[in-house]
């Protein structure tokens, strides 16, 4: 239905996206300015880190894309109209999922992919092995995955909090500002406590290190590059765990 209505009007669509093209892209033009005064960043070069730009960037777009309405639970809990959810034959997650589901943000997934493919045309990475060409879309897919889990324990935490949209939004949109950029800009402390707490690292840090050719600042074994599979698969079995006790402790407001 939110897909019809958004369609027909389609002037009206494709503005919101171009905007959304547009304001998305303005984290990147402020990446482009850095490297107008500086030939590297943390040691990465433009393209490589409109590599880590493009990987985050499309992981966490189709994971908005496909769950970005969550955060939206809140309201529902403190008017109660989440109730109405609750005798549809439909599991509730889907239809939160897809309560006001915003094609606009296709924007984001588009720009995106623009910068990752520029990227790939100027690595320096000439021989690129059947390894690496595989890691790209891995980690992509599993980054969605990890986003997504994010995304759903933000969810399921407003169960309890009635309003935590802000602390969903900063490990999401926030994690993917951090992913932006190269792990060797930030403290060792910081890239610990998104590898082995909150595991954004898996969604491209860890596998693009080894795209790029690069050391892991923190001396992990090599398997590690590859284990942002199995960190997204642990990821989504704690979120449905967490949602699913979240929804059995649900109590109606009454109204």
């Amino acid at each position: 239905m939110w897909v019809r209505s958004t369609v027909a009007y389609r002037a009206s669509f494709l503005m919101a996206v171009a905007v959304n093209f547009a304001v998305t892209g303005l984290d990147f033009a402020a990446i482009m300015i850095m490297f107008t005064h500086v030939d590297a960043l943390g040691g990465f070069t433009v393209a490589e880190v409109a590599f880590l730009y493009g990987t985050t960037g499309m992981a966490l777009g189709l994971a908005d894309l496909l769950l970005g309405s969550m955060d939206k639970l809140g309201a529902r809990l403190r008017d109660g109209t989440l109730d109405t959810l609750l005798v549809r034959p439909v599991p509730v997650f889907f239809q939160v999922a897809a309560d006001r589901f915003a094609l606009r943000r296709l924007g984001r997934v588009s720009q995106s992919l623009l910068v990752l493919g520029w990227s790939l045309t100027q690595l320096e990475t000439a021989d690129w092995s059947v390894v690496q060409v595989a890691l790209v879309p891995v980690m992509v897919l599993s980054g969605t995955a990890i986003f997504g889990a994010v995304f759903a324990c933000g969810a399921a935490f407003q169960f309890w909090a009635q309003d935590a949209s802000e602390v969903q939004n900063s490990f999401t949109y926030g994690g993917n500002t951090l992913l932006q950029y190269p792990p060797t800009v930030f403290a060792t402390e910081l890239v610990k406590g998104v590898t082995f707490v909150v595991p954004l690292a898996f969604v491209n840090w860890l596998p693009a290190l080894r795209v790029l050719g690069r050391d892991d600042p923190l001396g992990l074994p090599g398997w590690v590059d590859f284990a942002s599979p199995a960190v997204a698969a642990l990821c989504c079995a704690v979120a449905a765990v967490a949602w699913r006790r979240g929804l059995r402790g649900y109590r109606s407001t009454g109204s």
